[in-house]
């Protein structure tokens, strides 16, 4: 969500679409899923510097 107008507080809304949809564009996100992150990053530089993936390596998509 915009930053400048984050959901809940008051600013002039030019978008063409509602706050409401913003802040929660899809319905399961209602239900206490929505993680809202700071404007920075969510855990500092760490993260980028840090990754980590669950994906199979590189190699077992090579083709024989």
């Amino acid at each position: 969500m915009h930053s400048h107008c984050w959901y809940g507080h008051q600013c002039t809304w030019t978008y063409t679409y509602s706050r409401q949809k913003a802040g929660y564009p899809l319905p399961y996100l209602k239900q206490g899923n929505k993680f809202w992150p700071s404007v920075a990053r969510v855990d500092s530089a760490y993260g980028d510097r840090n990754l980590i993936c669950i994906c199979p390596p590189i190699e077992s998509y090579m083709k024989e």
